[in-house]
Order: structure tokens, then sequence, then C-alpha cells
């Protein structure tokens, strides 16, 4: 049971940031009961963030903890940002609908979190942005998404729309079907100041990073963490990307075709603000950056081995 002095707090929370270690079973209960209390308090609720911290035992669903979000977004409809990226946990079409249903004033919604399996369908997202109407951010698995969904977000009665996060992780993600690039090409008309957030992990083989890497989309964030071919890619972002480009973090291999492929990116994306290369690079790359990006606030371009966690280099 919740203490009576949080549950006398809990009518004047609007934001909740909520942690918890999903392995310890006083954290996880001490969450799941504060989400059920607040479901009763709800419609004050303007923002939800949920994370985990630490690993979650081996075959868990999270049932608890989503039946508990369930509940919260049943009641919460004043609620405006819902960010689950840092739950571990298989989100579906259910929760999507139960936030289209009891959410109507929702601004933003992050779906694209860690896990091996996205069952969430381009269908239920787009009763969600029927259903949202003032919805601006949205992150979503690259399984979520269709041409519809794009259709749907460049309809000429939508507000404005600022970012799209997509994450690519799972075997669904690498099956997914392209998305064509005159729909990427109507929805940035539709929203010139749309920016898109692109993570590419092990489980995209290359045909599939092909399919993902189109010329039309304006990528703000490329994130690279690929088994297969990285150079391809980064040669890529510097041609297609160089006038939208302002992050772009790459986990690959050392060697001269990638020095070369980065100091292209330098060369090109003077936009750039933050490049993190977690491989040694030679100093020609950190130079290229130096000397091209002036906006440059932050790097990780290490000339000889360090020992990891591997942090970066802010330039004031």
């Amino acid at each position: 049971m919740l203490p009576p002095y949080l549950c006398t707090c809990l009518d004047y929370v609007h934001n909740l940031r909520l942690e918890y270690e999903p392995s310890r079973k006083m954290s996880r209960r001490s969450a799941t009961e504060l989400l059920i209390a607040l479901a009763g308090r709800a419609p004050r609720l303007r923002g939800l963030r949920l994370e985990c911290r630490g690993e979650k035992p081996l075959f868990d669903s999270g049932r608890d903890i989503l039946d508990a979000v369930h509940a919260v977004c049943r009641n919460a409809c004043e609620l405006r940002h819902l960010d689950l990226r840092r739950l571990p946990f298989t989100l579906d079409d259910q929760l999507v609908l139960q936030v289209a249903s009891g959410c109507p004033e929702l601004q933003s919604i992050f779906l694209d979190n860690h896990t091996l399996v996205d069952s969430v369908r381009p269908g239920s997202v787009l009763e969600l942005l029927e259903a949202c109407p003032h919805l601006r951010a949205l992150g979503l698995h690259l399984a979520s998404l269709s041409s519809a969904v794009l259709q749907a977000l460049a309809a000429p009665n939508r507000a404005p729309f600022e970012l799209l996060a997509l994450r690519c992780a799972c075997p669904e993600d690498a099956r997914a079907s392209p998305v064509p690039d005159e729909s990427w090409a109507a929805l940035r008309c539709r929203h010139p100041g749309l920016t898109v957030e692109l993570e590419l992990e092990p489980a995209m083989p290359a045909e599939s990073v092909t399919r993902v890497l189109q010329p039309a989309v304006p990528v703000a964030v490329l994130r690279l963490n690929l088994s297969g071919d990285t150079i391809g890619p980064v040669h890529f972002a510097a041609h297609h990307y160089a006038a939208t480009l302002r992050v772009l973090e790459v986990r690959a291999s050392a060697s001269p075709e990638l020095d070369a492929a980065l100091r292209e990116v330098a060369a090109r994306c003077s936009g750039l603000h933050e490049i993190h290369c977690f491989c040694v690079v030679r100093p020609s790359v950190l130079d290229a950056f130096r000397a091209h990006c002036p906006r440059l606030r932050s790097y990780t371009l290490k000339l000889k081995r360090e020992p990891h966690p591997w942090l970066p280099t802010l330039v004031w």
C-alpha cells in the first residue's frame, strides 16, 4: 500500500517520470501501485514517462506494469505526452487503441522501445492519428509504419507535425514493406519543419537498410549499429542528408574506408551538432570535423583505445 502522504501528493501531480527496477519485487510493486493510484486521479495528468533500470527477469512480459498503464490511459483525458521508450516489454495494439480512446489531447507518444518483438500494427497507429489530431511527435518501430500512416500525417487538416522517431531493431522491422519515397516527399512538403530520427540495429540486413535509407527522408538523427556494412550508409547520409543531419552515431570496426566516409560527412554536413564514432579513428577525421562543422558541440572521436565507457568531448 502507498503511504497516505503520497496518495495526497498525487492530487498535485501533472507530470510524472517514474523509474523502477523490474527485477526487484518491492520496486516493481511500488511502481504498479503508484500507477494504479494515479489512474484514479488521471484527469489531472499531463505527462507520463516510464523507465526501467537494470535487467528484467527472463520471459517477463511486464503484464502488471502494462495493465497499470492501461488504467492510467483509460482516464487520462488531458494527457499530452506519453513516453514508453524505456519499457523493455512488448507493446501492442490494445495499448495504442486504449490511448486513442482515452487521450484525445495527446501531443507526443513514443513507442519505439527496446524489445525483440513489435506488436503494434499500422492499423492501430492510423486509429491513434485519427483520434489525436494534435499529435506532433511520434516514436515507432519501423514495422508499425506504412504509406497510409504517412498519408494521414500529411492530411491538410492536421496540426504541424514535428518529429518522427523510427527504430529498426527486430525481425518485424527487417521484414517491413518499404514506404515509397513519394510518400516521404509528400509528408516533407506538408510539414517543412519535420525531422526524423532513425536508429538501425544489428537485426537489419543490408537489403533492409537499403530500403529504409531513402533520399526524401529528412533525417536529423542517424544511429548506425549494424552487423553488416556501415560504410555504405555513412556515404549515403553524407550525400542525401547533408542539409538535415544534426547527429550521427556510428558503431563499427575501424578501417581506412570508414575514416574516408566520416571525412566526407564532415565536408558535406556543415550543420552537424554531434558526431559519435565508437571505434578508433585517424587524426584526419577529427581535424575534418573541427574544420568543416562550426556548429559542432559534442563529439566522440578517439585517436587511441580508452577504457569504456567512452565519454564525449564537449565543444564550448
